[in-house]
């Protein structure tokens, strides 16, 4: 819920474990995705690269979110080149957590997967905003318009 601090968590990524609470001071933008080489998925990724020097110059802390294995995130990483970390999380904790786990129609048959989904958690732990069933275009866009007012 927005308003809420964010429980800790610590999650395996391309750079190593990522801490949220390492974070401290600056915003997370945690955006969860379906999987790694797709094509809505490689255009969000891409658009978040392009506006990735902004979000750091606001001192944000972008990281991509998947059920995707490390090698797979390390392989669509360098791919793209991307300069954020992408987490892991096969087991689904966050997703979990976050609750971006939904039943998807995929070609006319039910499968479970994440929503795509953005949470902007704020400099001192808490949830900021909160993105579900996103639209792939302009959504960095959208992201970054809202951390520059944070």
């Amino acid at each position: 819920m927005t308003g809420e601090k964010v429980v800790d968590f610590t999650s395996p990524g391309t750079g190593g474990d990522f801490k949220l609470s390492a974070q401290k001071g600056h915003p997370v933008i945690l955006y969860f995705y379906p999987k790694d080489n797709t094509p809505g998925c490689t255009v969000e990724g891409t658009q978040f690269r392009d506006l990735h020097k902004q979000f750091v110059k606001l001192g944000a802390v972008v990281v991509g979110v998947s059920r995707d294995s490390l090698k797979s995130h390390e392989n669509f990483k360098a791919k793209m080149a991307f300069p954020f970390e992408l987490l892991s999380d096969a087991d689904e904790a966050l997703c979990g957590r976050f609750g971006v786990i939904k039943m998807k129609n995929m070609y006319g048959k039910k499968v479970r997967g994440i929503e795509r989904s953005t949470f902007v958690i704020d400099g001192k732990g808490k949830l900021a905003k909160e993105w579900r069933g996103v639209k792939v275009p302009g959504h960095a866009q959208e992201v970054l318009d809202f951390v520059k007012n944070l």
